[in-house]
């Protein structure tokens, strides 16, 4: 695996410090194209948002692959739950991850309530985190209102 190449920025117009602050402030946070115009018009650079754009198509894969991978792992504990909701007056279930601190690990909302529904929230969770939990806690609020 060869690792990954730093971009060109030759041939654009402002420097590469400009163009990856531009590109890092749209992948980064959730801003739209014409709030990361503000932004930068705030510190006196007069770009579009269609050239973000553009610098956000040519150079984006690249940040968004540094910024995922810099992110915290989640923990190796997992809790799961589910709830009942309403989504224009149709019954839906939300089954919702979440690991030890907090980190909401995946959402999930389905109009059924089933065992094939938890295991396609389970099978889409350990695809993408990559490794199973050491601890699996589906239901503990009765444990808690005995301790109460």
């Amino acid at each position: 695996m060869t690792p990954p190449s730093k971009p060109s920025y030759a041939g654009h117009r402002f420097p590469p410090e400009v163009i990856s602050h531009a590109v890092w402030l749209y992948f980064r946070f959730p801003l739209g194209l014409r709030m990361v115009e503000e932004l930068l018009a705030a510190r006196g650079i007069t770009v579009s948002h269609e050239t973000i754009r553009q610098w956000g198509l040519k150079f984006g894969q690249g940040f968004a692959n540094e910024i995922r991978r810099r992110l915290p792992r989640p923990g190796d504990e997992w809790h799961l739950d589910e709830v009942e909701i309403r989504i224009a007056g149709e019954k839906h279930w939300l089954w919702r991850a979440v690991d030890q601190d907090g980190t909401v690990l995946d959402v999930l909302v389905q109009g059924r309530r089933d065992k094939r529904a938890a295991e396609r929230l389970l099978r889409k969770l350990l695809k993408r985190q990559g490794r199973p939990p050491r601890v699996l806690v589906t239901e503990l609020l009765w444990l808690q209102s005995k301790a109460a």
